[in-house]
């Protein structure tokens, strides 16, 4: 019988065996490159163990971080040939070879978290940080927002790739001049797992498109026709840019408009609420229209500091459909499929990100989704993700994130070992 322990050492070794050096990857073979929100979870991970292997997570991450700001969401430190598309299609134009696009801003939150355990440690990294954090948050300021909201604009930057709320506006991209290609993702996971040829089309397409103009922002923001205002990305923003903001007081940086930043976030939070759904919903700023799906992301709203009534009745109500966590898509959605990607499975690193919101604002439910996620890696493992279902483990296996989420925040022996709370 597996026992407690033997979980807390086995999270352990997937951190270890995972790490390159200065940087982990998220699994071997499927994903072999440092991405963005998943090394910010690894460096959390670490820290309940090995806090100054944590900063260095962090300070690899950034060490890619483009001259206006933006941290891409894959760094190629070293080439692999069993992933596609590589550098060479992405054509990014940071200091280290890299993705044209980022991911949610999830490191400030985790920085702060790690400065919080060891704070005497901590300063030397936190200084050299802050300013590269505020640098990536004033390029979202900059680039990425409608009414105060973050924008994806690639579904990789959401870091939901094929989630439903896309659909539409995948569906009007004509991926024409796309070329033939040879995907390396389906070599490593069941292809029923993955995101569909229809969707890797009009992926290729748009970093096809970045790379011809050469990710010039202005460029980007006049010709892509994929725009959309997305809770993953606000939610996450505004949550980040509150911690940014006590790091920079803990440190005595300079703070000045963060304050008034933040309000604009919360308006840009606010503007996500569709009455319709009663639920907070992705905006498509190209056809102006609301995507009318309850995901995951919707109830990333506690963990952005909200509270909001109407989307704790439809929590409760996502939770009680399944039992494993909070599916990435409604349950009883038609578009819902438990083991595809974003259309559906459980996500034990979102179950975190919502649980603690939760937790925080000492709301009800809180506990449940804690005690479904442990119950899903005692009983599943470290998978990328589960059928929320009946947890069947899907996609990539022995799963950085997935390990750093049981060590810092689902295992029961959180104390024992230097967790969060």
């Amino acid at each position: 019988m597996t026992t407690i322990a033997d979980l807390n050492q086995k999270a352990k070794e997937i951190l270890t065996k995972n790490d390159r050096g200065g940087y982990t990857i998220p699994t071997a073979g499927l994903y072999p490159y440092q991405w963005n929100w998943d090394s910010a979870f690894a460096a959390l991970g670490f820290a309940a163990f090995d806090v100054k292997r944590a900063w260095q997570e962090l300070e690899t991450l950034f060490s890619a971080q483009w001259d206006d700001g933006m941290v891409p969401h894959i760094v190629f430190h070293r080439q692999d040939p069993g992933y596609f598309p590589g550098p060479d299609v992405w054509g990014g134009t940071g200091p280290v070879p890299s993705s044209g696009i980022t991911q949610p801003p999830v490191a400030a939150t985790m920085a702060r978290f790690i400065f919080e355990r060891d704070q005497d440690g901590s300063q030397e990294a936190i200084q050299a940080l802050f300013p590269k954090m505020r640098a990536w948050h004033n390029w979202f300021f900059k680039w990425r927002l409608d009414q105060g909201a973050a924008c994806v604009t690639h579904p990789w930057e959401a870091g939901r790739d094929n989630t439903p709320e896309w659909d539409d506006a995948m569906a009007r991209i004509d991926p024409v001049g796309v070329g033939e290609y040879e995907r390396r993702d389906t070599t490593h996971v069941d292809g029923s797992m993955r995101p569909t040829k229809f969707d890797y089309d009009r992926y290729v397409w748009l970093v096809q498109m970045g790379n011809r103009l050469k990710w010039n922002q202005q460029k980007l923001l006049e010709e892509n026709p994929f725009r959309i205002a997305d809770p993953t990305m606000t939610f996450i923003l505004l949550r980040a840019h509150r911690d940014l903001l006590v790091l920079g007081e803990a440190i005595g940086a300079d703070i000045r408009g963060m304050a008034e930043e933040i309000e604009m976030l919360e308006g840009g939070a606010a503007s996500l609420w569709n009455e319709k759904i009663k639920s907070f919903d992705a905006r498509d700023t190209k056809s102006g229209e609301w995507t009318n799906c309850v995901s995951n992301a919707s109830f990333l709203c506690w963990y952005a500091g909200i509270d909001q009534k109407e989307q704790s009745a439809q929590l409760e109500r996502v939770l009680d459909a399944v039992k494993f966590g909070v599916p990435s898509h409604d349950p009883e959605s038609p578009k819902f499929d438990g083991r595809r990607y974003w259309r559906g499975p459980t996500w034990a690193v979102v179950n975190f990100l919502i649980g603690i919101g939760l937790e925080e604002m000492e709301h009800p439910l809180a506990e449940r989704v804690r005690e479904a996620t442990r119950q899903l890696i005692t009983e599943f493992g470290f998978a990328e993700y589960f059928d929320p279902h009946d947890g069947t483990p899907a996609g990539g296996q022995f799963f950085t994130w997935t390990a750093a989420v049981w060590l810092s925040w689902a295992s029961p022996t959180i104390g024992e070992n230097n967790g969060i709370n």
